[in-house]
């Protein structure tokens, strides 16, 4: 299912959105100019920035040559690196329907540090369920994740239009938001679950940081003061 918009009024504009996606996007074409000069320079990025659990192994064991603090800052520049154009289309998209109204709640400043607290939090949940994986694991889906539990939270009853393939046929639906983030939130369970029954390590969607970023959200949200004087015009 793929959201269209939702019909929340925000009072007041997401800059922070607009600057996290407008990064995005500029780190990605970085990485497309690196990736058409030398393929095995783009894999070296990837794994120099992303987040590689068996490295925080290493670092947690004693014997690597990489503290754990500068191993940390991975956890940060991952947040901002891609795998592919729908990676980041369908990241940043998801970004833009539910995070203004959150970075509206919140304040800027607080937003921000929402976000990537969120993030934080879905890659050590991402870390802790594949310690052994060498593959880098990137993406903004963790700190997105927890925007949307956020957004479970303070809009439950809000409605979302949404795409939803029916076999062969595509039809919308305005959904409330708690049935379809709690269906993404299902299938992201399920999903990661599944993976660690099977024994699976590596490469794929790292349905675990969804997890944690989208459980930190709703715990954050419910921690963090709304932002005071909220100018009541609706800006769209």
């Amino acid at each position: 299912m793929i959201p269209i918009r939702d019909d929340t009024p925000r009072y007041s504009t997401p800059f922070v959105t607009y600057f996290i996606i407008a990064l995005n996007t500029v780190v990605f074409l970085f990485e497309l100019s690196v990736g058409w000069q030398s393929h095995r320079a783009l894999n070296g990025l990837m794994y120099e920035f992303g987040v590689v659990p068996h490295r925080f192994e290493l670092a947690l064991s004693g014997s690597s040559h990489v503290s754990l603090p500068e191993l940390s800052l991975t956890i940060l520049t991952s947040m901002f690196l891609h795998a592919s154009w729908l990676h980041i289309i369908f990241n940043m998209w998801f970004l833009w329907i539910f995070g203004d109204n959150i970075e509206d709640h919140l304040g800027h400043f607080l937003y921000l540090l929402f976000y990537l607290v969120c993030g934080f939090a879905g890659a050590i949940t991402y870390i802790l369920s594949n310690v052994a994986s060498r593959v880098p694991s990137i993406g903004a889906s963790g700190a997105i994740a927890g925007v949307m539990g956020a957004y479970l939270v303070l809009y439950p009853r809000a409605r979302v239009l949404t795409l939803v393939p029916l076999i062969i046929f595509f039809t919308f639906w305005r959904l409330p938001a708690w049935i379809f983030l709690g269906y993404w939130f299902l299938v992201q369970f399920l999903s990661g679950t599944a993976i660690v029954e099977d024994g699976q390590t590596g490469g794929g969607v790292a349905f675990w940081a969804h997890v944690g970023g989208f459980v930190a959200g709703i715990v954050l949200i419910k921690l963090l003061p709304e932002r005071t004087g909220r100018n009541r015009y609706a800006s769209w």
